[in-house]
């Protein structure tokens, strides 16, 4: 995923894609890069947007047995960002590993 969580629906799709593959026994991994990072960091403030918490997703994917989600460690430094800001444990991968990550997919769906 690269969008930013509260612009429009995409994200809550891919989400919502996500979990219905995994709840069907599929192997599931996510990639979160440029904005997307955005999506795991502590302590998000959505009231004054009225829209809905995504972190909750987030922090229920373990449930899921959703296990691989890998940060691109340039995007994280780029916003400004560490390990210690994100709610939830994370692989952290370098910008010149996505292709390598994304071709070990049969599916790959974009956010």
């Amino acid at each position: 995923m690269q969008s930013a969580a509260y612009e429009g629906n995409k994200v809550q799709e891919v989400l919502d894609a996500v979990l219905i593959a995994a709840a069907f026994d599929q192997q599931v991994s996510l990639l979160l890069l440029d904005d997307a990072v955005f999506h795991l960091k502590n302590n998000q403030q959505t009231s004054p947007l009225a829209v809905k918490d995504i972190s909750a997703i987030y922090r229920s994917l373990e449930l899921y047995d959703i296990e691989n989600i890998y940060i691109e460690s340039e995007s994280l430094v780029q916003r400004g960002l560490s390990l210690a800001d994100l709610l939830i444990p994370t692989k952290t991968i370098n910008r010149s590993q996505v292709a390598a990550l994304l071709q070990a997919y049969d599916v790959v769906l974009g956010g």
